[in-house]
């Protein structure tokens, strides 16, 4: 049966179990929180450097009362869980002083605590969040009892999930990405929900804010200092970067820096996780999962609501209107609404006609003016009806339709006078339009944005290009942060003779980076620009289907030289590769790294959700989880964010009341809301929140949701760490309740302890039984 239980008690529902104990045995019978009672008495005025002393005395004592007179022997199995819970608390109390140890030492080291330091448990005792949790009765030594499937198939879809994990975990560490540390935790063999220490993995969590109201620092990523060039040799070797100290180790072999892997090593990982997917029995397995987490969260909200908004009520001044929001994925050619674009086109057109703006292919220079007249249009005509950006009915399931909406009033000109970078006027028009709406989001304050800004991959001038732009412009906010987008289309430069083999896109994409990170003063302006850059994206119609097979027999990048375009697969494979080679080489010179969120799961195959889940920090759209059960409770235990746009998917692959954000959400996926292409979707001037508007009336979202919502956007965002202190809590990289800060994030305790908890359970039963597993294989082999 489910047993509610309020408090910080035992683990099952039967506390006292009297009918199975003498009066004898009822008098020395203990619940968890008087064992951690008396052990908090005993320490309480103990010199700190005796705590595991006087631990390990309070167990030999109850084992010696065990031993001699049976008073645990002989109670029910309950009374022996009752006595080791408690036991864990005094862990996890112990656990804690040495933090408060060690943190005190760090932040004062001359008062550093003496040896008769008086140690006070209250703080211990009371830390622990109260809310109705929810436990499941059961054998433990049945765990497929909890489950509903049988031994063998909850011992292979364990083992199963579990190798999942560590790939992912290995191509995460690999590249310098984020894995996610519970996760992570677990499957190094340390169990449960802790309350970490905030140095783990070596990151600092001390902050110069003190009462919620210092800011961050100015942002001036163009000030920055360069390193000192270092002079190494670059190249490609099947696709994949290469640096040499010089020519001669060159010769030598002796490589700097390389990735640890190569294509054919990924290949049979993929296939790894290609096989869990479609494997029946995990995915029997994986769905009773999934049901089960999402109806837990549902019996949570019936019991904790009221708590969870008195505590929400409880904080000064946060609200969901204050609390930060990030718009993880929106592309800067469409990142303002098409009333913007019109009334800026109308202005431009009303001040200055005469500005020479475009050249046509013959040579001839045009005017604004001019322009328009060739259309028969004046500033008068301008609609949002004739400008024609906005997707309608038309667009669904027709992604080249959607395209052409870039085109205002359909002529491919206009976009290229307005929405490009690199024009006749050098991206003017474009660079006023970004500056605007970063207006809009300082002036709103609580809004953030990371827009997509394209390099195609045809060009190996293209970098240069686009740093100029940005610093010629000085396209900079506090507010803003850029990615950038490579769309999947080797086969059309192909087919226009501006490549020979997918290695040069390759070279054209990679080489202007590393060159800037080892030489920053052979191109200035783009080691500057690199300082804005967070991560990099993979775009293109996933619907698209892949004609090559992926697998060991596919040809490398330097000798793929068909006309077809490579899968989807081979394109995130190398961007992953190239990714992770720069990025150890830019953490070793003390510069920013790039994280790697492409499209996926929007469309297509559940093929590319599963190279997104070893290969991406996080994701966009990821509506084909909802086909996939494995993968999508892989996504869950390795808590892979997913950045989804509703609005944006109801007009190209999915009506909105099929949207699986609201299942995602409650099964404890991290997901946010985002707006993709407010041009094209939205109508307000804030198109952020018109998407958490729409969500929160659609699916009756309470404003705790809307605020956790807004906290994941902020987490798998791309701002800095100390910004990310400020917006969440200096503590935010600490795991559970004790890294949120409800006084900035707005986002109870109760429902951060609840994710936890809920998480670390289902993480502790799979990783135990793979561990398990894996004990007896080798058992086993050892015997032969």
């Amino acid at each position: 049966g489910i047993n509610a239980e309020y408090g910080t008690g035992s683990k099952n529902g039967r506390l006292l179990d009297s009918h199975h104990r003498t009066p004898e045995q009822a008098a020395s019978f203990k619940t968890p929180s008087q064992i951690f009672e008396d052990f908090a008495g005993k320490v309480a005025q103990a010199e700190l450097t005796d705590v595991n002393l006087a631990f390990q005395a309070h167990v030999v004592t109850d084992d010696e009362e065990d031993s001699e007179d049976g008073s645990i022997k002989s109670t029910s199995a309950t009374c022996k869980d009752n006595y080791h819970i408690g036991l864990d608390m005094c862990e996890t109390t112990i656990q804690d002083m040495k933090w408060m140890r060690r943190a005190n030492w760090q932040n004062n080291p001359a008062t550093h605590l003496s040896r008769s330091t008086s140690i006070d448990l209250s703080e211990a005792l009371e830390d622990k969040v109260k809310f109705m949790r929810l436990s499941i009765e059961g054998e433990r030594d049945n765990p497929h009892h909890f489950v509903g499937v049988g031994d063998m198939e909850l011992l292979d879809a364990s083992t199963l999930l579990a190798q999942s994990l560590e790939l992912r975990e290995k191509y995460m560490v690999m590249a310098h990405q984020v894995f996610h540390p519970t996760t992570q935790r677990h499957l190094h063999g340390s169990y449960g929900p802790v309350r970490n220490d905030p140095t783990l993995n070596g990151k600092s969590s001390t902050s110069s804010r003190a009462g919620g109201t210092e800011y961050f620092d100015i942002y001036e990523p163009f000030n920055s200092n360069p390193p000192d060039d270092l002079n190494y040799t670059v190249k490609l070797h099947q696709g994949i970067i290469r640096v040499y100290k010089s020519e001669v180790q060159e010769e030598k072999g002796q490589c700097l820096y390389e990735l640890k892997s190569n294509l054919r090593s990924f290949i049979k990982d993929y296939n790894v996780v290609l096989s869990l997917a479609a494997h029946g029995p995990v995915k029997t397995f994986c769905f009773k999962r999934l049901c089960y987490l999402e109806s837990k969260f549902n019996l949570h909200i019936l019991l904790n609501e009221q708590n969870e908004t008195a505590a929400q009520k409880a904080v000064p001044h946060r609200d969901f209107y204050n609390v930060r929001k990030v718009d993880t994925h929106i592309h800067a050619s469409s990142c303002f609404n098409q009333k913007h674009l019109l009334r800026f086109i109308k202005k431009k057109l009303k001040k200055y006609p005469h500005d020479a703006v475009y050249q046509a292919p013959d040579g001839k220079v045009m005017t604004l003016q001019e322009v328009f007249d060739t259309l028969n249009l004046n500033a008068y005509d301008l609609s949002t009806d004739s400008l024609d950006v906005h997707a309608d009915k038309n667009t669904f399931h027709r992604f080249d339709k959607f395209n052409q909406k870039y085109n205002p009033l359909g002529k491919s000109m206009l976009r290229d006078i307005f929405l490009k970078t690199n024009n006749y006027i050098k991206g003017k028009y474009f660079a006023e339009l970004l500056k605007e709406v970063a207006a809009d989001l300082e002036e709103s304050k609580y809004q953030m944005t990371e827009p997509r800004l394209s390099i195609y991959g045809n060009s190996r001038g293209e970098w240069a290009r686009l740093a100029d732009w940005a610093i010629t412009h000085n396209v900079v906010s506090p507010n803003i942060r850029f990615l950038i987008q490579v769309p999947r289309l080797y086969d059309v430069y192909k087919s226009k003779g501006l490549i020979n083999n997918f290695e040069e896109i390759i070279a054209n994409i990679f080489i202007p980076i590393v060159e800037a990170t080892v030489n920053p003063s052979s191109n200035p302006k783009l080691h500057k620009f690199l300082n804005m850059v967070v991560g990099f994206d993979s775009v293109d119609d996933e619907s698209k289907a892949d004609l090559t097979m992926f697998n060991s027999d596919i040809p490398t990048p330097d000798q793929w030289n068909s006309h077809k375009n490579p899968p989807y697969m081979y394109y995130l494979y190398f961007m992953y590769a190239n990714i992770a080679v720069v990025n150890e080489m830019r953490q070793d010179r003390g510069l920013n790294t790039f994280a790697f969120r492409p499209h996926a799961g929007e469309a297509g195959s559940i093929n590319h959700l599963v190279a997104a889940f070893l290969l991406a920090e996080n994701i966009n759209h990821g509506l084909l989880l909802r086909k996939a059960p494995a993968l999508q409770y892989l996504f869950y235990l390795s808590q892979v964010p997913v950045a989804m746009s509703p609005l944006s998917n109801n007009s190209l692959f999915l009506d909105y009341h099929r949207n699986p954000l609201p299942v995602f959400f409650n099964r404890g996926i991290p997901v946010s809301l985002s707006t993709d292409d407010p041009m094209q979707f939205h109508y307000t001037k804030e198109p952020l929140m018109e998407e958490y508007s729409i969500a929160s009336q659609v699916w009756k979202m309470t404003p705790c949701d809307m605020c956790e919502l807004a906290a994941n956007s902020v987490k798998m965002s791309g701002f800095e760490r100390k910004v990310k202190m400020h917006w969440l809590g200096k503590n935010h990289e600490r795991e559970g309740p004790s890294g949120n800060d409800i006084r900035q994030t707005n986002v109870p305790n109760i429902r951060i302890a609840f994710r936890h908890e809920t998480l670390c359970d289902e993480l502790t039963m799979i990783c135990r039984i793979a561990r398990e597993a894996r004990s007896r294989q080798h058992s086993t082999e050892n015997a032969v």
